[in-house]
């Protein structure tokens, strides 16, 4: 019988290789994502098509009543731009969302303990640590010892990249074979990437060092 485990599955490019990683690890995989309310929410119908292809265990949770309590993102709050250009820590500071690491992890913890899984997968990684506080090493480490507290049962979470790039979450996906235009990267709600936020750049800045061209359409193709 395969260990369970639990995997924060956003759509994205970096959850969706480490779905792959965990699922190559050999874990019974059950993928969990989360509707806070975030503009770019085609990443969860991209997940489930993913799950449903991939016959993983799938649940999508509607957590849009606190999006009430996690205003001053651009993420989340319909009043503000978000932000285009590099990314950088002075430029992209305006899509930090409100402890959400912290609230999803809780989630994926306790659903974790509910279905005996020992371990929780997200995808953090260091090209995050400056921007997001809540994809550091040192939150990582200190949600850890709080998981191990918090409930009978110790639930370990997992960060494979955390102390790798986006072109090292590239290249380990390539290797091992994955499709990625089966993920949704963009952080505007549109049908194609924007190409000019710091999501879609840096992406893409991780398959031009591969020399590849990304597999997603944007609305920009001629600066791809």
């Amino acid at each position: 019988m395969k260990p369970k485990a639990v995997v924060i599955y956003s759509g994205g490019m970096d959850s969706f290789t480490v779905l792959h990683v965990a699922k190559q690890q050999g874990y019974d995989l059950f993928a969990l994502s989360f509707n806070y309310g975030q503009r770019h929410d085609k990443e969860l119908d991209v997940a489930a098509q993913v799950c449903l292809s991939e016959n993983i265990p799938h649940k999508v949770v509607d957590i849009t009543a606190i999006n009430q309590l996690l205003q001053g993102s651009s993420l989340t709050s319909m009043d503000m731009d978000i932000p285009t250009g590099e990314y950088e820590k002075d430029n992209m500071k305006s899509t930090v969302v409100p402890n959400r690491n912290m609230i999803l992890l809780s989630m994926a913890i306790g659903y974790a303990v509910s279905i005996g899984a020992d371990k929780v997968f997200y995808g953090a990684h260091s090209g995050d640590h400056d921007i997001y506080p809540d994809c550091r090493p040192e939150f990582v480490d200190a949600m850890n010892d709080v998981s191990a507290l918090a409930n009978y049962e110790a639930v370990e979470i997992v960060s494979p990249f955390l102390h790798e790039s986006k072109l090292t979450i590239l290249k380990t996906g390539l290797e091992m074979g994955l499709d990625y235009s089966c993920t949704w990267t963009c952080y505007q709600g549109l049908d194609k990437a924007c190409g000019k936020c710091g999501s879609c750049i840096e992406r893409r800045g991780a398959f031009v060092a591969m020399g590849l061209q990304d597999p997603l359409p944007y609305f920009d193709e001629s600066a791809a």
